[in-house]
């Protein structure tokens, strides 16, 4: 099996910057509202003085107005519906909902009416909705803040699940997002906001369904995303030094998923580990690890290993919180155990 084009990016800006996360997501959302007057942004706290939660919208209430960045009550039921009825009319809004916790309170609009009128229409309605929302812990944010649920959104037909790890990817895919006729959740790391990397300045887009080689390896493939592909980044720099080399893939987007180049780099290493925030029951893993499975059987010398949260809601505590997610020994240890050392 050749190993596809794994980054599909364009370019057509010619320097990169550096960005913090949130400032490339904010550059993303600047851009296509100024191409796009058919953009805008709906949720609570999104205006000034807040510029959203984590201030991703900092300043575009000044620039655009309230008419394109608006502030709603506090009932993700109702902004999710509103922004449903506008897709469905031409608008292209974006939703921001400042927890991935909460999004659990607007799940009929966006499982039974978002993802499925575009089918039900026979293509004849489009739903160009991006939803955007954070997860995973960091701040002590406690059981009902800090969950990382993007297994239930790939479950759900219609649905695309995209979780960028980088700022550059965050631009990039947001971008991609706003301009897809199908609805998005766009899940974002409460971790990764401050985090610093080169960004394209001008047009910058990625193909959704593209992994992204971040590290070349031989001998075993890690399948990471959002912080975690951090995590694992560290922990294959610290295998290194045992004499063993990580390829480090991320997927970029869960759904649609690029399985064609995660399996191609098994054929190439042979051996696969899969680390994500999520719980290991019901995880995105166990279906990457399946479909590997049944793609490269023959390349496998040793049975897929996915390493995943405890069985257990996120503690308060942040030792325990430290303690339930995978961190950077639980990875060298399931590349250990993989490589039968």
């Amino acid at each position: 099996m050749s190993l596809p084009n794994v980054d599909k990016t364009v370019q057509v800006g010619t320097h990169g910057r550096e960005l913090m996360y949130r400032d490339a997501l904010n550059e993303a959302l600047r851009e296509e509202m100024t191409r796009d007057p058919s953009v805008f942004l709906i949720g609570e706290d999104i205006q000034e003085p807040w510029g959203g939660t984590f201030r991703v919208t900092a300043g575009l209430s000044a620039e655009f107005g309230a008419d394109r960045v608006r502030n709603t009550p506090i009932s993700e039921n109702t902004i999710v519906g509103a922004a449903i009825g506008a897709a469905v009319m031409g608008m292209r809004p974006v939703v921001e909902i400042m927890y991935i916790d909460f999004v659990t309170l607007a799940m009929d609009q966006l499982v039974n009416q978002a993802a499925k009128i575009r089918y039900m229409t026979g293509g004849q309605v489009k739903v160009p909705l991006v939803v955007r929302t954070q997860g995973g812990i960091g701040r002590s944010a406690g059981a009902q803040h800090a969950q990382s649920l993007e297994a239930w959104f790939v479950h759900t037909s219609g649905l695309k699940v995209v979780m960028p790890s980088t700022p550059a990817d965050a631009k990039g895919l947001l971008k991609t997002a706003i301009r897809d006729d199908n609805p998005v959740v766009f899940i974002e790391h409460k971790l990764l906001y401050s985090q610093r990397g080169l960004v394209p300045a001008g047009e910058h887009l990625v193909e959704f369904g593209s992994a992204d080689l971040k590290r070349s390896g031989q001998h075993v493939t890690i399948v990471a995303w959002s912080f975690m592909l951090h995590r694992a980044l560290e922990a294959a720099e610290s295998l290194s030094a045992e004499g063993i080399e990580a390829e480090v893939v991320d997927p970029r987007t869960l759904h649609p998923l690029d399985v064609d180049t995660i399996a191609s780099s098994v054929a190439k290493t042979h051996r696969l580990v899969i680390v994500h925030e999520a719980p290991l029951r019901g995880g995105v893993g166990a279906e990457v690890a399946a479909r590997v499975a049944e793609m490269v059987p023959d390349s496998l010398d040793a049975a897929p290993k996915r390493v995943g949260a405890a069985d257990a809601p996120i503690p308060y505590s942040p030792k325990l919180e430290g303690i339930v997610v995978p961190g950077v020994q639980d990875i060298i240890a399931a590349v250990r155990q993989v490589m039968y050392r």
